[in-house]
């Protein structure tokens, strides 16, 4: 983990904490010649988060609800591939999950007030196609005799 630019701040003072991360390499399919085929550039990147005391309960709660789709027994796992240093890779996962989990931790958005339709708005909004209705009559042909 040398050189990594930690702690991955999810939210405020919440960070993903590193011993609880578990990374996983692989080799990975794309680009790199002959280097490709010997070093483990593909990351996967696994987080516990059922069983985490990192976030807050609440948080843990709305992003276990909110990620259900994508957890396997609890665990949420992203994968980087995209560049050909496992360096690049491992930064790429933890921002990814990292982004992840504060999205799904985010309090949900406040609910929508209901306000009118000023009666001015209505008014000249039916004044306009009043006169556009006028404007469209007039071009039929009914006149021309």
């Amino acid at each position: 983990m040398d050189g990594m630019s930690g702690p991955y701040v999810i939210r405020g003072s919440v960070s993903l904490p590193e011993a609880e991360l578990m990374w996983r390499f692989s080799r990975s399919s794309g680009p790199g010649g002959q280097h490709v085929n010997t070093s483990d550039s593909r990351v996967e990147l696994s987080f516990d988060l059922a069983k985490t005391e990192a976030l807050p309960e609440v948080w843990k709660a709305r992003a276990l609800e909110r990620l259900a789709g994508k957890l396997v027994d609890g665990v949420l796992t992203v994968r980087a591939s995209e560049h050909r240093s496992q360096w690049r890779n491992r930064e790429t996962a933890a921002v990814r999950l990292a982004a992840l989990l504060a999205e799904a931790s985010a309090p949900p958005p406040k609910p929508r007030r209901a306000t009118r339709i000023p009666r001015g708005i209505n008014e000249r909004r039916l004044r306009e196609k009043k006169q556009r209705s006028d404007t469209k009559r007039g071009r039929s042909g009914r006149d021309w005799g």
